[in-house]
């Protein structure tokens, strides 16, 4: 059992989600690039794949010595049948969630839904230009999946991390792929790049 030079690893949780940093347990196994390992998050557990650390930026993002977030264990083949049946069922819940929402008339865009690995409950991100009443859709929802349900408001650039895409440019969004948060941009900062005035954009 060899430890990792690092220290820590570098994880995906989706596809098209940025790459986050997991510290190693010293007495683990450290595991390779293309892995499934569950890991901690903020959320509580999760899957994810390991990818390659870049070693120039290696030192800026490794994580605090007592950091939470931190590698579990190797996934187990269990573990990813559960994460399937788990995608399966963010897909029925999205196709559910959509159609209630609709036949209610709610001014809400349904963003993503999502399953905490655990199975305690489900996250539904959405985005508004205002306050909505979704407490019927909750418990309409919470009846149907009979789990907790969570509905989270996001702002678009949150939404455009959750979906990715790609910028002006023409390379994936920054939000999606390296920026670790979204800092505010001013009018100014807008101008100076001659980029659209438009908030949402």
């Amino acid at each position: 059992m060899s430890e990792h030079p690092l220290g820590f690893v570098s994880v995906k949780l989706s596809r098209e989600g940025r790459t986050q940093e997991f510290r190693l347990e010293p007495t683990a196994a450290p595991p390779r690039s293309g892995d499934a390992v569950v890991v901690q998050t903020d959320a509580g557990p999760a899957i994810g794949h390991v990818v390659p650390t870049i070693p120039a930026i290696a030192d800026r993002r490794r994580p605090a010595a007592d950091s939470p977030h931190v590698v579990v264990r190797r996934a187990s083949r269990d573990d990813i049948v559960t994460r399937l049946k788990q995608q399966h069922r963010e897909q029925e819940a999205t196709r559910v969630a959509l159609m209630k929402i609709r036949e209610r008339g709610l001014a809400m865009k349904l963003t993503r839904v999502e399953q905490i690995f655990d199975g305690s409950k489900l996250i539904f991100y959405f985005t508004s230009d205002g306050r909505v009443d979704f407490r019927e859709l909750v418990r309409e929802l919470a009846t149907e999946f009979h789990t907790r349900i969570e509905m989270r408001q996001i702002g678009v650039r949150d939404e455009a991390r959750i979906l990715g895409g790609y910028g002006a440019c023409g390379r994936p969004l920054c939000c999606s792929t390296w920026l670790q948060s979204c800092e505010p941009v001013w009018i100014k900062m807008a101008k100076q790049q001659q980029l659209s005035h438009n908030p949402s954009k």
